[in-house]
């Protein structure tokens, strides 16, 4: 079977895809078949750029692409995604993928002399944007039949879950709470097909990344231990993405997968 047949008719749901690792899994996919829906949060003039591109992309593929510029954490925007969806894709037991690529966290100390430090609501905002919006997600596509009988669900987790990472605690907590989930789910969710993985990245410098404090500092580390001599790109999670889609994946699962050419080693 070629490629393009073997994602023929599938969808992805992808939670986060206006840049880093959730644009680059949408041009792969779509390269090889699959049409997306997307969901982010963009300014007028990056959202119609980024429309552009994927109007683009969707000529180029043969594939559809559905952007949708709206939160994907807040209650009312997951139905009126659901209903737009239905109607659009028209067929259940489609969606091949349900990829999280959230990146909306608070970066900021435990503590500060300042009062510029993390809040209960802080973490509890950050922890269901980056993790158990997830559970969520994927209860929602299964009650609503979508779900293909060998589906993937992917999520991204960081070294920061258990490495001190400097105003990354916030973070850090909801990506530990979603390597926790990720277990329970890949056990619980597998008599529906569902497979649950996690693709724990190297450095890459995304435009979430670029935003947390001693960004710099941790890509020039990462690069000299990296033992490929360079950082990830979000081309490199885009391609491992991809092949957790086909068939040849479907024994995956309850996995977290360094796609870092061997930098959590050293």
């Amino acid at each position: 079977m070629n490629e393009q047949a073997q994602f023929q008719h599938f969808w992805a749901i992808i939670l986060g895809g206006s840049s880093g690792f959730g644009l680059a899994a949408i041009e792969k996919l779509s390269s090889h078949g699959m049409n997306i829906a997307l969901l982010y949060r963009e300014t007028a003039a990056k959202d119609k750029e980024l429309k552009q591109h994927l109007s683009n992309l969707s000529e180029k593929n043969k594939t559809s692409i559905l952007p949708f510029n709206i939160n994907a954490l807040d209650r009312k925007n997951t139905e009126t995604f659901i209903e737009e969806f239905n109607e659009k894709a028209n067929q259940k037991n489609c969606v091949r993928l349900l990829l999280h690529s959230i990146a909306r966290g608070n970066l900021k100390p435990l503590v500060d002399e300042n009062d510029n430090e993390l809040s209960q609501e802080d973490i509890e905002l950050t922890t269901y944007a980056m993790a158990t919006s997830l559970l969520d997600w994927t209860k929602i596509l299964l009650k609503e039949n979508l779900f293909c009988k060998d589906a993937r669900v992917i999520a991204l987790t960081s070294e920061g879950s258990h490495k001190y990472w400097e105003s990354y605690a916030a973070v850090g907590i909801a990506k530990s709470s979603l390597e926790s989930l990720a277990t329970y789910m890949a056990v619980e969710f597998a008599k529906f097909g569902i497979k649950t993985n996690l693709i724990q990245a190297g450095i890459t410098q995304t435009p979430s990344f670029d935003k947390i404090p001693g960004s710099k500092a941790l890509a020039e580390f990462a690069e000299k231990r990296n033992p490929l001599g360079r950082i990830t790109k979000p081309e490199d999670v885009a391609n491992v993405i991809y092949l957790l889609c086909k068939d040849e994946a479907n024994w995956i699962n309850g996995s977290l997968i360094h796609v870092d050419g061997g930098e959590h080693c050293k």
